[in-house]
C-alpha cells in the first residue's frame, strides 16, 4: 500500500509582491505527472492548502483543477485538513457531500473521529484528519476535566480520542498541523502562538503506523522514522534556499510502516542568495543559467553605488531584495549614523507615508507625537 504525504501549498502566496502562482502550477503538474505513472492508493495534504483563509480567487481555480484532475480523472482519493493558514470553515464547506467525489476534507472534530477508510493489498488503513486547532477551541469543544493549557495538552486530548476508534485489524494513518518540539522550522511559517506553548510533543503520535505532519517547511523526521513533515510545496523563503523540497511517498506492508521516500518537486524559479561585490555579480550573472531565479543580493562593496538594482537586474531580472551590509563603513559610517539619529516622530512619518500614500495630519501628528512623549516618560521613570 502507498500514499503520497504532501503539506503547506499556501496556494494564492505572494513573494516581495510578485506572485508565485504559476510556479505553484508546475508543481503541482509534476505531482500530477508523478500520479500518473506511478500509481498510490491516496494524497494526503496536511494543512495550509490556501496562503490565507480568504484565498484569491485564481488561488480556488488552480486547486478546483487540480481536485478535478486527481480526484476526477485519476480517481485518487484526496485526505486533507485546514492548518493555521486556512479557514476551516470555508474550507470544509460541502465537504459531507464532496466525499463521494473523492475528496475527504476533515475540518472538524466531528469527522476527525470518523476515519476515511481506505482498502488496499494489505488490507484496510485508516486516515484520521486532526484539523488545526487552538488550545480555546479544544477545551471548549469538549469541556473535558483534563487540562488544556497550550498546543501539547491540545493534541494529548484529541490523539487519546482517535486511539479510542482504533480497530485491531487496521492500520492508522494521523494527519496533523503542529509544531513538533525539536523540529527545525523556517522564516516563511507562521508562528502557531508566542512563548514556546505551541510546541507538541512526539509522544502523542506514537501509538500510530504512520504520522503525516504539515507547518514546517524542511523534510524531517521527528522521534521516529514514521512520524514525518513532508516539507512545503516549494520554497517560501530565502532561508529555504538549500531545503530539498518536495512530497513523501509512503509504503505500508502487513506489518505497518515500511518506507518513507522524499520525490523531488522542481520550481520554475528557486530562490538564491548571492553575495559578493558588484562587478563580480554582474559577471557571474551573465553566465548564470539560473539566471531568472528569485534572488536577494548582499553587496560586500564599501562605497556607494548608484542605481544598484538597475545594474543587478540587466543580469538578474528577479532580484527582489537588496542587502547592503558594506556601505555604512568608512567614509559612509557617519551618514549612516545621521540616518539612525533621525527622532521617532520623524520615521513614524515617513512609515504612514510608505504605508498609507499620504502624509499625517496635523492632528494625527499631534496624537502622535504625544503617545510617543508618553512613552518616552515611562521608559526613562
Amino acid at each position: 500500500m502507498k500514499f503520497l504525504h504532501t503539506s503547506d501549498w499556501h496556494l494564492g502566496r505572494q513573494f516581495h509582491n510578485v506572485s508565485l502562482l504559476e510556479d505553484q502550477q508546475d508543481v503541482l503538474k509534476q505531482i500530477i505527472t508523478y500520479i500518473e505513472q506511478n500509481p498510490v492508493d491516496a494524497l494526503v495534504i496536511a494543512g495550509d492548502i490556501y496562503d490565507r483563509s480568504v484565498p484569491p480567487t485564481a488561488a480556488i481555480e488552480l486547486m478546483n483543477d487540480f481536485v478535478e484532475r486527481v480526484c476526477g480523472e485519476l480517481a485518487l482519493p484526496i485526505i486533507l485538513i485546514p492548518g493555521n493558514h486556512d479557514g476551516a470553515q470555508r474550507l470544509g464547506f460541502a465537504a459531507s457531500q464532496m466525499k463521494g467525489s473523492g475528496l475527504h476534507i476533515v475540518a472538524n472534530f466531528e469527522d476527525m473521529l470518523d476515519p476515511v477508510v481506505i482498502s488496499s493489498d494489505i488490507g484496510e488503513v485508516a486516515f484520521y484528519g486532526m484539523p488545526y486547532h487552538d488550545p480555546e477551541l479544544v477545551r471548549h469543544a469538549f469541556q473535558s476535566d483534563q487540562p488544556i493549557k497550550d498546543h501539547d495538552d491540545a493534541h494529548k486530548l484529541l490523539a487519546e480520542k482517535i486511539c479510542a476508534q482504533f480497530k485491531p485489524d487496521q492500520k492508522h494513518v494521523l494527519v496533523s498541523h503542529c509544531f513538533v518540539d525539536g523540529a527545525m522550522e523556517s522564516d516563511s511559517e507562521r508562528p502557531l502562538s508566542i512563548g514556546g506553548s505551541d510546541r507538541v510533543s512526539h509522544q502523542h503520535f506514537v501509538p500510530f503506523d504512520y504520522v503525516a505532519l504539515g507547518h514546517l517547511h524542511q523534510p524531517q523526521k521527528k522521534g521516529e522514522d514514521y512520524i514525518r513533515y513532508s516539507g512545503s510545496l516549494m520554497k517560501y523563503s530565502f532561508s529555504e534556499q538549500h531545503q530539498a523540497k518536495g512530497m513523501t511517498l509512503v509504503e505500508f506492508n502487513q506489518d505497518g510502516f515500511l518506507s518513507a521516500t522524499h520525490i523531488p518537486l522542481t520550481a520554475p524559479h528557486q530562490m538564491r542568495i548571492i553575495e559578493g561585490e558588484m562587478d563580480a555579480i554582474l559577471q557571474q550573472g551573465k553566465t548564470d543559467p539560473n539566471n531568472h531565479d528569485y534572488i536577494l543580493v548582499r553587496l560586500q562593496d564599501k562605497h556607494a553605488i548608484l542605481d544598484p538594482m538597475e545594474k543587478l537586474r540587466k543580469v538578474y531580472p528577479n532580484v527582489l531584495h537588496l542587502e547592503k551590509p558594506g556601505m555604512l563603513i568608512g567614509v559612509d559610517q557617519q551618514l549612516g549614523k545621521a540616518r539612525l539619529a533621525r527622532g521617532e516622530l520623524d520615521m513614524f512619518k515617513d512609515f504612514f507615508l510608505e504605508a498609507k500614500h499620504d502624509a499625517l495630519s496635523e492632528a494625527q501628528e499631534q496624537a502622535v507625537s504625544q503617545i510617543i512623549e508618553q512613552l518616552t516618560r515611562q521608559k526613562d521613570a
